[in-house]
C-alpha cells in the first residue's frame, strides 16, 4: 500500500493549523511537500511492486547462540532481546528448570500479542519462550504458572501508544504467600523478588514474544512513561481489607488464586490532586469522588490503591464494600455497561478499588486503570 506520513499531531488545532502544518505541510521523512505527495500517490499507475501480495516472515534466528556470558550480553542487547538491563542468560537447563512448574508442554502455543493500534507484525509464542523470558527476568520456577498466566492473555506490558500506557496486575489469592508476593511495606514498589521478576517477565515476553517495545515502530510514547521499565505487579493485603478482595468481587472464591490486568495511564501519589489536601479530619470518600470526578470515566475512570488505614476510614464512614462505595462515587453500580458503550469498550463504572501496602501511615495512590480480564492461575500448574 502507498502510505503518506505527516507531521502530528493532528488534534487540538485550528483548521488554519492544519492546513499550514499537516496539509501544506513537508513530509519529516522525504522533505516534500505532504499535498503534492498525496495527489502524486493517488494518480500515479501502479507498479509491479504496488500488486504484489505476501505474508512477512519474521526470522526467528538460530535455536541456540554461543559465547562468553559477557559476549551473549552483548548479543542480546544489541538484539533487543532485553530491556536494557543486564539479564540472567537463558540456558537450556535454567530453561528446563522453569518449564519443570508447569504441566503444559513446551511447545503449546501460549498466546498472540500484538503491539496494538495495528503497529507490527502479531506474533504468537509457546510456553517454553514464556520460559526463556521468565529465565531472563530471574524469575523462580515458583512465579513460573503467574507469568504463563498473563502470557496467556494476549496482553501486553508496552502498548504501542504515543500516550506511553502502563500495565498493572493484581494478584489474589493463597499463592501470595506461598511464592513471597509482597502486599506490605512498598507493596506497589521494586521490593520484593517475586513482584519484580513476574513484573519483569510479563515486560520481556512482550518485547521477545509480542513485538512490542521497539523505539519508533512499536513503542511510539511521546514523553514515554517510567510505569514502562516494569509491569506494576500488586497483590492485595486481603488480611488487612475491610473489603472482599477483588477476584471475590469478580466472582472467584475466597483463596482462589486468580490474576487480574488492568492498563491505563498509570497510578501515582493520591497527593498530586489537590482536593487531597491534609487536614486534621479528612474525608477520604469525597476526595475519592472528587478524583473520580476529574478523570475520564469513558477510556479507563479511575483506579485506587490504599493502605488499609484508608480503606478503613472509608469503610468506617459506612461505605463498608466497595460496592457501596462505588455507588458513591460514581452513581452508578458496579455493574458493567452494555457492550458498545464508550466506542465498542465493555466499561463498568469506571472505578476499582485495590487494597495493599502497610499500616503506618495514611497513605494512598490513585490513577487511570481500568481492570481487564481475570485469570485463574492453577490451570496454568
Amino acid at each position: 500500500m502507498r502510505v503518506q506520513y505527516i507531521q502530528g499531531p493532528v488534534w487540538a488545532k485550528t483548521g488554519e493549523q492544519l492546513r499550514k502544518s499537516v496539509v501544506f505541510g513537508i513530509n519529516p521523512l522525504t522533505g516534500k511537500k505532504v499535498a503534492e505527495e498525496i495527489v502524486d500517490k493517488l494518480t500515479r499507475p501502479l507498479a509491479p511492486e504496488d500488486t504484489r501480495t505476501g505474508q512477512i516472515k519474521r526470522e526467528m534466528g538460530p535455536p541456540t547462540y554461543t559465547g562468553t556470558a559477557a559476549e551473549l550480553q552483548q548479543l542480546y542487547l544489541e538484539k533487543r532481546y532485553t530491556d536494557f538491563m543486564p539479564i540472567i542468560l537463558p540456558t537450556e537447563e535454567l530453561v528446563n528448570e522453569m518449564l519443570k512448574s508447569t504441566s503444559h508442554d513446551p511447545d503449546e502455543p501460549l498466546g498472540r500479542m500484538f503491539p496494538g493500534s495495528g503497529a507490527g507484525e502479531t506474533w504468537t509464542y509457546t510456553v517454553k519462550v514464556a520460559a526463556i523470558n521468565a529465565v531472563m527476568a530471574g524469575a523462580k520456577p515458583e512465579y513460573f504458572p503467574v507469568i504463563l498466566a498473563l502470557g496467556s492473555t494476549g496482553s501486553t506490558a508496552i502498548n504501542v501508544s504515543d500516550n506511553g500506557f502502563a500495565a498493572a496486575a493484581v494478584i489474589n489469592g493463597d499463592i501470595r504467600d506461598e511464592i513471597g508476593l509482597n502486599y506490605d511495606v512498598g507493596a506497589v514498589g521494586p521490593y520484593a523478588h517475586a513482584n519484580v521478576a513476574i513484573g519483569r517477565a510479563w515486560n520481556l515476553l512482550s518485547i521477545n514474544g509480542g513485538n512490542c517495545g521497539k523505539v519508533g515502530t512499536t513503542y511510539m510514547g511521546t514523553v514515554g512513561n517510567a510505569q514502562n521499565a516494569l509491569a506494576t505487579i500488586i497483590a492485595e493485603n486481603e488480611e488487612k481489607s475491610p473489603f472482599q478482595p477483588l477476584s471475590v468481587r469478580k466472582g472467584f472464591q475466597k483463596g482462589e488464586n486468580i490474576v487480574t490486568l488492568f492498563s491505563g495511564w498509570g497510578i501515582l501519589s493520591a497527593k498530586n490532586w489537590k482536593v487531597n489536601e491534609w487536614t486534621t479530619v479528612m474525608d477520604y470518600p469525597m476526595m475519592a469522588k472528587a478524583i473520580h470526578e476529574g478523570q475520564t470515566p469513558g477510556l479507563f475512570g479511575t483506579v485506587l490503591v490504599l493502605s488499609p488505614p484508608i480503606a478503613n476510614f472509608i469503610a468506617d464512614d459506612g461505605y463498608d464494600t466497595v460496592e457501596k462505595f462505588t455507588e458513591y462515587v460514581t452513581g452508578a453500580s458496579a455493574k458493567p455497561e452494555p457492550k458498545g458503550k464508550f466506542g465498542g469498550f465493555n466499561m463498568g463504572p469506571g472505578f476499582q478499588v485495590i487494597v495493599t501496602g502497610a499500616s503506618n501511615n495514611n497513605y494512598w495512590m490513585a490513577g487511570g486503570l481500568r481492570e481487564g480480564q481475570s485469570i485463574a492461575i492453577d490451570n496454568w500448574r
